[in-house]
């Protein structure tokens, strides 16, 4: 018997210091198990990086905003069918001056005015297009200070300003109107320095240029010097606006604000703080329809304070209004080809943009053409009626077309003639609310009237939208022409030799455009 418990006291021993040999190699490949499937966890709840290496103190203070994205009061991005991706660091596969490049998508020159620092702080950078000759800055940490900022309240009814002079409503900047906190700062002192605005925040060519003024004023302070009666919690575009009653104008601050937004990568809808002075215009309900909230500088009782602001550039820096005195050549395309084939002078970042409107109102639709056809066919005829604009203005609008009421009679007579069911459409845009202005944009087969800023609304038409501008002799200015090529829309212009139109003229043409469309 002695050999067989021999055995088994062997075999036991030898089972034990097995298993202890065991044991520690199990718990290291449970615990390198656990490593690798806690940074896979933490790899899949980071934000996507951008193209430009970004500092550690940045990447916390995006974390963070990550973080709060889900219970951001601000409005989330509307689904965009022309929408592409907006890169935010170098544009590899687009020369500089490609469509997408003047369009926005080129802002790929990072300027780090004030790095960041581990262990928080602000910081402050302009993102620089070569294309545009202009920045979109941003900073972590700003202070904007109304009592510092020349300019009337702004906001106010019409009524109550009549006569105010616009020098009254244009911003002007007293030394630390704009203040940044910096880690590393020891005194006050300038954010950037002239050769800085010169490189990067040229004053253009209306010779003016708020932003450029405003970072003129900027001052960067230590820790613990950042007095605030308020902090904004959400990112916030700083806007100044020049023609805020003109529809073309506003239209490419619109344009701005939202190239603005995507290229620095916002997770949501920005507010907007305007930073001048204008009483309250119509076309203040669409910029509160665009983005989060809309507020006045002047409106804060005391300085107040962003975790993240963006300085919005002017829209004269934009296509829109750069393509009446540069030439480049952007076709419209559709989406669809571009992610197929990219095109560096093929753009679909105004139909982007149109839709972006569309949807503030609720009104983007999958398919509009069944619901164009379905009635009729549509023409729109855009009218010019006086209407009171800002408090500089007599409430006359000024005649491009000399005997528009003749000619709109006229349509409206022709149309009733023919076999196919033509609506004209009255567009009496200064006494519609803009989502009846949009509603007729998109249902309208063809977009008639003469130069004026409500032609601007195309940004916003389908496609398959026909335009017939006619043109004055005293305005024969591209705008709408560029807009329905850069939109991919078919265009007609008929060039009168002063403000009056041969009636028979402008139904021929009409006419024709018609036939095109069945009818």
């Amino acid at each position: 018997m002695m050999p067989v418990r021999t055995y088994h006291h062997h075999h036991h021993h030898y089972q034990s210091h097995r298993l202890r040999r065991l044991i520690p190699r199990v718990l290291l490949l449970v615990f390198a198990i656990y490593a690798v499937s806690f940074a896979l966890y933490l790899l899949r709840q980071s934000p996507h990086p951008s193209a430009d290496p970004e500092p550690e103190a940045q990447a916390e203070y995006h974390e963070q905003v990550q973080a709060t994205t889900e219970t951001s009061s601000q409005k989330p991005w509307p689904r965009l069918p022309s929408f592409l991706p907006w890169t935010s660091g170098p544009v590899q596969q687009q020369p500089p001056h490609s469509c997408e490049g003047y369009f926005g998508n080129g802002f790929s020159r990072l300027v780090d005015v004030l790095p960041s620092r581990s262990g928080g702080g602000g910081w402050f950078r302009c993102h620089y297009s070569e294309t545009l000759r202009s920045s979109i800055c941003e900073g972590a940490r700003v202070r904007l200070d109304p009592a510092l900022i020349a300019m009337s309240r702004g906001g106010e009814p019409l009524e109550q300003v009549m006569g105010r002079a616009e020098g009254e409503e244009l911003p002007k900047y007293e030394p630390g109107a704009l203040q940044v906190e910096g880690e590393a700062a020891k005194r006050t002192g300038p954010l950037v320095e002239a050769g800085f605005l010169d490189a990067y925040v040229p004053a253009g060519g209306i010779g003016m240029h708020t932003m450029r003024s405003l970072l003129d004023s900027a001052r960067v302070v230590p820790p613990g010097e950042l007095h605030c009666s308020q902090w904004i919690e959400e990112p916030t575009l700083l806007v100044t606006r020049f023609e805020y009653a003109n529809l073309f104008h506003t239209i490419t601050d619109w344009y701005s604000a939202y190239v603005s937004s995507r290229v620095t990568n916002l997770p949501n809808r920005p507010n907007v703080v305007f930073v001048d002075g204008h009483c309250k215009a119509q076309l203040e309900q669409t910029w509160e329809a665009l983005f989060s909230n809309v507020t006045y500088a002047k409106s804060f009782s005391g300085p107040v304070c962003f975790r993240h602001a963006i300085l919005s550039p002017l829209g004269y820096e934009t296509a829109l209004f750069k393509g009446l005195s540069e030439s480049f050549s952007c076709e419209g395309a559709s989406v669809e080809s571009l992610r197929e084939k990219p095109d560096p002078q093929k753009t679909a970042r105004l139909s982007e943009f149109g839709e972006m409107i569309l949807a503030s109102f609720d009104l983007l639709k999958d398919d509009i053409s069944s619901s164009k056809t379905s009635n009729g066919l549509n023409v729109l005829f855009v009218r010019r009626e006086d209407y009171l604009a800002h408090p500089r203005h007599s409430g006359k609008v000024e005649s491009r077309l000399s005997n528009e009421l003749e000619v709109y009679g006229a349509i409206e007579s022709w149309a009733k003639g023919q076999k196919c069911k033509i609506n004209v459409i009255n567009g009496l845009f200064a006494h519609m609310n803009m989502k009846e202005q949009l509603c007729a944009i998109q249902e309208a087969s063809v977009v008639i009237g003469a130069h004026g800023a409500g032609l601007t609304h195309l940004v916003s038409a389908t496609p398959d939208t026909k335009v017939l501008e006619i043109i004055s002799s005293m305005y024969q200015r591209p705008h709408f022409a560029l807009i329905s090529h850069w939109k991919g829309i078919e265009y007609h212009a008929i060039n009168l030799p002063g403000s009056y139109a041969s009636v028979t003229d402008v139904v021929s043409e009409l006419s024709n455009i018609l036939k095109g469309l069945g009818c």
